[in-house]
């Protein structure tokens, strides 16, 4: 793929990272509870952290091995991110943030759905699996309304700030005939 794809969904629009996106993943990521959530997301977050962000994003796009997404509503305004990334042997992870003034209106859950479609159509992908904190429940709700199903618990699977975490691991396979 040539060129980074944009998926439309009834409500979203999800489209390449740019530039002018910046300010405003700074500015909803500065809140803790987004490190607190994820095992990627650092605590205090800056405009570097932004910016690498966006450089490994297109990196891992002119690769063939990832896709990160803007989540945006239908006026082109990032509301948050989501991205699907090859992890060899025809399977990807999928993963996924909301500024909170959109959390609970189920457009992780569309955005995810979107994704799903476009890992298994596009991207030719056998296995999609995410995982989440066993204290995010929430997100584990989002991977079963999408189709996903409970695979594993990964214990102490990540080390972040000194401790070590547990991941709840969901997946979701293309059934071709």
């Amino acid at each position: 793929m040539n060129r980074f794809p944009t998926l439309e969904t009834e409500r979203l629009i999800l489209s390449q990272l740019e530039e002018k996106d910046i300010p405003f993943i700074v500015e909803y990521l500065q809140h803790r509870i987004y490190s607190d959530l994820t095992s990627n997301i650092p605590y205090p977050y800056t405009e570097n952290d932004a910016r690498f962000w966006l450089t490994i994003s297109q990196e891992a796009f002119d690769e063939q091995i990832g896709y990160t997404f803007a989540i945006r509503n239908k006026e082109g305004q990032i509301i948050g991110a989501i991205g699907l990334h090859d992890r060899e042997d025809n399977k990807a992870e999928l993963g996924y943030w909301m500024a909170i003034p959109y959390w609970n209106k189920g457009y992780v859950t569309e955005a995810a759905k979107a994704i799903v479609g476009f890992g298994f159509k596009e991207m030719g992908i056998n296995k999609i699996f995410a995982t989440h904190f066993p204290h995010n429940p929430a997100s584990g709700k989002i991977m079963e309304k999408i189709g996903m199903e409970q695979e594993a618990v990964l214990r102490q699977h990540v080390k972040k700030d000194g401790e070590y975490h547990d991941l709840v691991m969901y997946a979701i396979f293309n059934h071709r005939d």
